[in-house]
């Protein structure tokens, strides 16, 4: 018997148009029809939006966990429980994101992440791996643990690569020794580069790019601004994104690791085609403020989550984002102004392409995967569906 579902009476986002009072029809997992006012498609379970917006599913392209659990526990069960509270808040596709550790943690990542793609069944579906580390500047390493950055090893790398198929991304400084080869072996994989905890400048970015390094891990988190030299100022990785048109990044918009001045000037910048937004969560995403875990539950590190983000105890500094991605798009769109059909492209279309993955998500399109969420004027999620299946519904 065929799967078949209709979304009825809902705004669709298309995401480069808002249709009125539009129909979505899915079958076996795939959009199959997508128009206006009612069309015939029978024996299918109906789904009235209540005049709410219909919108391709959100696509997090980093984050570390949420719902109580972070990847780098080593368990199939917090990879699930992330899943699961991710598409509480509309994501449908994620990017399970390591941290910098010790080299069995990072191919004990490689085992669970196996089995836990092929037990998920109720959460966003988990397109691959993002290694954020460990060749990192040590003056830019944020949370990232000193005692294992390194510049890349051929021999290192290489070993990870043939341990495994799953990598779809991996962040580093592109200034180390050694990066052209690393970039060269990433995309001899099929692997995106990404520039991420870094001191470059201008100079060592634009050839980094040419090597393969188009995307910015986290803008304006762990990396150089304008910098002096001997009393030259030099144009760091922050200028260096906005430099070069070509150049992809991303943003953790939650409204605390940068302000809506500063999402409205990457926006204007950049445009919604070059922008995609992240959470970057940690395991606190989801859930009530108070003290939590950055990292593993037996190596990470005391901190506390107060005012939508989680700070060292000292409160000195912020220790990482609880962000969902509703309240990405609710932080872009009411608090930085950004029209919500552009929004929801950065979180939709946007990463989709950067990726490499827009023929088969990111937008409302039929023979594309029926990933696709549901929410009011206030961004609240209603009803979230992922391949066709719907895993979360009010």
């Amino acid at each position: 018997m065929k799967n078949r579902k209709k979304i009825i009476h809902g705004k669709l986002l298309t995401p480069y148009q808002e249709i009125e009072d539009g129909v979505v029809c899915v079958e076996n997992g795939k959009i199959c029809e997508v128009g206006i006012n009612d069309v015939n498609f029978p024996d299918a379970i109906v789904i009235d939006a209540g005049g709410n917006y219909v919108s391709p599913g959100f696509i997090d392209l980093h984050t570390h966990g949420a719902g109580g659990s972070d990847f780098m526990d080593g368990t199939v069960e917090a990879y699930l429980q992330s899943a699961e509270t991710h598409a509480r808040h509309g994501t449908t596709s994620l990017y399970p994101t390591t941290l910098t550790s010790t080299e069995e943690e990072m191919f004990r990542a490689f085992d669970v992440y196996k089995q836990a793609n092929a037990l998920n069944t109720k959460g966003a579906s988990l397109l691959g791996l993002h290694l954020e580390g460990p060749y990192f500047s040590m003056n830019q390493r944020g949370a990232q643990d000193p005692k294992y950055i390194r510049n890349p090893d051929p021999k290192e790398y290489l070993a990870v690569l043939g341990a495994t198929h799953d990598i779809a991304r991996w962040s580093s400084a592109p200034e180390l020794k050694g990066s052209k080869a690393f970039a060269e072996a990433l995309l001899s994989h099929g692997i995106l580069p990404a520039i991420a905890h870094t001191d470059a400048i201008y100079e060592e970015v634009l050839p980094a790019f040419e090597w393969g390094y188009t995307h910015v891990t986290h803008l304006y988190s762990g990396m150089s601004g304008v910098t002096r030299k001997n009393g030259f100022r030099y144009a760091g990785v922050i200028e260096s994104a906005f430099l070069i048109d070509e150049m992809t990044v991303e943003i953790i918009a939650d409204g605390a690791h940068l302000p809506p001045s500063l999402l409205q000037l990457i926006y204007k910048i950049k445009g919604p085609d070059k922008i995609a937004l992240i959470t970057d969560s940690m395991r606190a995403a989801g859930m009530p403020e108070g003290k939590s875990i950055l990292g593993s539950l037996d190596k990470g590190q005391e901190v506390i989550v107060e005012d939508g983000v989680a700070k060292l105890l000292d409160r000195t500094a912020f220790a990482g984002s609880v962000a969902t991605a509703d309240r990405l798009v609710r932080t872009m769109h009411f608090k930085a102004g950004i029209p919500l059909l552009e929004t929801v492209r950065m979180m939709t279309h946007t990463p989709a392409h950067i990726m490499g993955i827009e023929g088969s998500k990111g937008s409302l399109v039929e023979n594309k995967d029926a990933d696709i969420v549901i929410f009011d004027e206030r961004i609240n999620v209603k009803m979230t569906m992922v391949n066709g299946d719907i895993v979360y519904k009010i």
